[in-house]
């Protein structure tokens, strides 16, 4: 019996063994081949937001077709603003924000979210004049609407007619 526990057989077998045993586990363990992305709904938190600043908050009137909202929050920013964010995984799988505050000032805020000062461009999004924003080292495109009462930006890795579609899909929500 001995032989089985030392030098090169008994580490054979104890690799056997071992390999045996995760093969064993693996074919009864139940596997899902689906791709899982968690759903988190955000009406409440948009809701919460709205009782805690004074003008009418922007939201996606309807989901882009295809995308997961998957993150929400309600933040502090500087001098105390509130900050909404609204997280997603694309139709194709990319990640795009949106978020607003009336931080003050709004372009720091912008630029903050955008991550980049850089101006690329202007894109029109259902009638509305947005600023492209781009930061080529972190593959992040941002689009920038400053309001006199609230500054909005769709931000993320996205392209940019997928960003340009959650910009259209906001709509202002009356104050209440």
């Amino acid at each position: 019996m001995r032989r089985f526990t030392e030098g090169f057989y008994g580490y054979a077998v104890a690799v056997f063994v071992c390999l045996a045993a995760a093969g064993l586990f693996l074919l009864i363990a139940p596997q899902s081949r689906e791709e899982h992305i968690p759903r988190r709904e955000y009406s409440i938190t948009v809701a919460n937001f709205g009782h805690s600043v004074p003008y009418g908050v922007w939201a996606p009137a309807k989901d882009p077709a295809g995308w997961v909202p998957n993150s929400n929050r309600i933040a502090k920013g500087e001098n105390n603003a509130q900050v909404l964010s609204l997280g997603y995984a694309t139709a194709k799988r990319e990640h795009a924000m949106f978020v607003q505050s009336d931080e003050k000032p709004a372009a720091a805020f912008a630029s903050r979210m955008a991550n980049s000062e850089r101006v690329v461009g202007t894109e029109q999004v259902a009638g509305q004049t947005w600023e492209r924003r781009l930061r080529e080292d972190k593959d992040q495109r941002s689009l920038v609407r400053m309001l006199p009462e609230v500054t909005l930006v769709v931000t993320g890795t996205a392209d940019w007619p997928e960003l340009a579609e959650l910009a259209a899909s906001l709509q202002q929500r009356p104050r209440g």
